[in-house]
């Protein structure tokens, strides 16, 4: 029987760079520490498949990584084409870094690769999924899943089977504790807990001090559905032409499998307005510098489907942050101790505001900036990746009793 000391196998099914797809942030971050520990003998990856004229590389920091490309983003034989890199590797525990879009844009893509994790329990491998969103909280309608009453209604009726097949995982962990109450009322579940989100990097304390030129305005991540810029370069706009002349936005990141092309349309669309800036893919070592150059980072999100990483990454640095008043975010800030500046959804008018409120009063943008980066340093992502091995070895430690 293995103890707490032994060194592990770990199976992660995971994006990760250069892969774009939804969660490959957190994934880069996950695995990263996951290969310091010394409980981890070998790190197996079962990825995305990439284009040929890309690979994914690692350094020789930590633990061994095995690659396996074994799946596709909209593929139909995603979850058995995982069973069977699962079982060809014998992994220790198989971890799954999900959310409901993982495997797909189109529906039938997204809900079968959601399958993946009940069949590699029911092969018989300790199997732990982190499931960064539930269907109960998604806007279907701003993620693009649905565009009609009937089509939102069977997507949640496909969603709650789906979600029942999720919960036969050994354990489901979930990073916000309304997830866990309306899992553990509606279904019944007990295998449902808590994991704290984590913070992806813990730089030293910043300086808070802006570099020389433009005050820039920045949002990251993946846009197009929930996540619109329109309203971001309009309320940009209006400031360049009311008192902030020397204000300018960078989106940075690309578009959500579901949305191709939103980034390049409204590019288009709004060529006109100045002091605007799309970066595209952000690759990982120029993060800390989009968010080191950036006075304030905006979160234009019109719904949300989970605990936010950029949220962690802007603390990190120690940044301002303007958020929608909504669900998730305003929770999130509540709980884990962040400060955001609010501003309704739907509004460039607020948003402008919200913004404006925060380039005016530099000690508050210090302020803010300082509590964040606190909040941020609260639990780093390797404290978090010791909570996760320490439930490994008690699922291994019941399968083998």
């Amino acid at each position: 029987m293995k103890s707490l000391k032994d060194e592990l196998r770990v199976a992660v099914v995971t994006t990760h760079p250069p892969s774009m797809g939804t969660l490959n942030e957190y994934g880069f971050h996950f695995v990263k520490a996951l290969r310091q520990k010394p409980e981890v003998k070998e790190l197996i990856l079962l990825v995305e498949e990439l284009p040929d004229n890309q690979q994914y590389n690692f350094d020789d920091g930590g633990a061994p990584v095995s690659i396996r490309q074994c799946w596709r983003f909209n593929a139909l034989n995603n979850a058995t084409r995982i069973l069977s890199a699962v079982r060809q590797v014998k992994p220790d525990v198989v971890l799954f870094n999900l959310q409901f879009a993982t495997f797909g844009s189109g529906k039938a893509a997204a809900a079968i690769g959601l399958t993946a994790p009940a069949l590699v329990k029911a092969a018989g491998y300790p199997t732990v999924v982190l499931l960064h969103n539930i269907m109960e909280t998604v806007d279907l309608d701003s993620a693009g899943f649905a565009n009609s009453r009937l089509m939102s209604g069977l997507i949640r009726a496909f969603g709650n089977v789906t979600t029942r097949l999720l919960l036969r995982a050994d354990l489901v962990a979930l990073t916000i504790p309304k997830y866990v109450e309306i899992l553990e009322r509606k279904y019944g579940a007990e295998n449902v807990i808590l994991a704290p989100h984590g913070t992806f990097e813990t730089p030293p304390m910043p300086e808070f001090e802006l570099p020389e030129g433009p005050m820039r305005i920045m949002t990251f991540g993946k846009f197009g559905t929930y996540k619109k810029v329109e309203e971001l370069i309009e309320a940009t706009d209006m400031l360049r032409s009311n008192g902030h002349p020397n204000v300018e936005l960078v989106v940075a990141g690309s578009d959500s499998p579901n949305t191709p092309g939103y980034l390049e349309n409204t590019a288009q669309a709004y060529e006109d307005v100045g002091g605007v800036t799309f970066t595209g893919y952000v690759p990982e070592e120029e993060v800390p510098r989009i968010f080191e150059e950036s006075a304030v980072v905006v979160f234009p999100y019109t719904s949300t489907t989970g605990s936010s990483g950029v949220l962690h990454q802007a603390g990190s640095y120690g940044k301002a942050v303007v958020l929608p008043n909504i669900g998730d975010l305003s929770e999130l800030i509540t709980e884990e101790g962040y400060a955001g500046e609010f501003f309704e959804p739907g509004s460039a008018v607020s948003l402008r505001e919200a913004i404006a409120r925060v380039l005016d009063d530099p000690e508050r943008r210090v302020q803010m900036g300082r509590q964040n980066y606190l909040a941020s340093c609260g639990l780093p992502i390797a404290d978090v990746v010791d909570w996760y091995l320490l439930h490994m070895q008690e699922l291994i430690k019941d399968k083998e009793g």
